[in-house]
């Protein structure tokens, strides 16, 4: 799961994900599908998670079941970061950072306290990736999607079927094959650590 919820964060518009520090391994996969992939993506392990999301200078938004709905609190959201006019994922459009936490079964109420905005994507229980992809995707208005990665050395083709990842610096949609299947490429939960894991908004 901890992996997954980084993987997530990167391809639907964070720039980083803050790690436990117990969570190596998931930190390796992340930062391997990245450097193969494209970025910016940084990812981080901490041991002071608590101590990030309580002296975080901009928004929090924690994720979770009991939160007000997603769909009632994005516009606010927007308009707290500063996405609420323009492209939503151009920094110059973003005076403050958001703080995403995705919290484990065991999370503290003082974090229900700190968060400017406790969010619940449909109030029933599901997966905190789902959660996680939902609300990125609703902060960006789908922004994230059209998004160019840097500095990637290879890249999926998009196509009805089959499945063709070529070099990036390829051109067109139609050359080149030097690519190698990448399923099952991120599988795998990592080192555990999932109470707490955090993604920051694009900032």
């Amino acid at each position: 799961m901890t992996t997954h919820v980084g993987l997530t964060a990167r391809a639907l518009g964070a720039d980083r994900v803050i790690f436990p520090d117990n969570a190596g391994q998931s930190a390796e996969t992340v930062r391997d599908i990245t450097d193969r992939f494209g970025g910016p993506f940084a990812v981080e392990l901490r041991d002071d998670q608590k101590a990030i999301v309580r002296n975080f200078e901009g928004v929090v938004a924690h994720l979770t079941m009991y939160g007000e709905r997603v769909q009632d609190v994005e516009g606010d959201v927007r308009e707290a970061v500063g996405l609420d006019g323009g492209d939503a994922t151009d920094g110059a459009s973003t005076p403050r950072d958001l703080l995403v936490v995705v919290g484990g079964e065991k999370v503290p109420w003082a974090l229900y306290e700190r968060a400017d905005f406790n969010v619940g994507v449909t109030n029933q229980p599901h997966s905190e990736v789902a959660g996680l992809a939902v609300f990125l995707d609703r902060l960006f208005e789908g922004a994230e999607l059209d998004r160019e990665w840097e500095h990637a050395d290879r890249r999926v083709l998009p196509e009805a079927t089959g499945k063709t990842v070529i070099d990036a610096d390829t051109e067109g949609d139609d050359g080149g094959e030097g690519g190698a299947d990448t399923e099952g490429d991120a599988e795998g939960d990592g080192d555990g650590g999932e109470d707490g894991t955090a993604a920051t908004g694009r900032d």
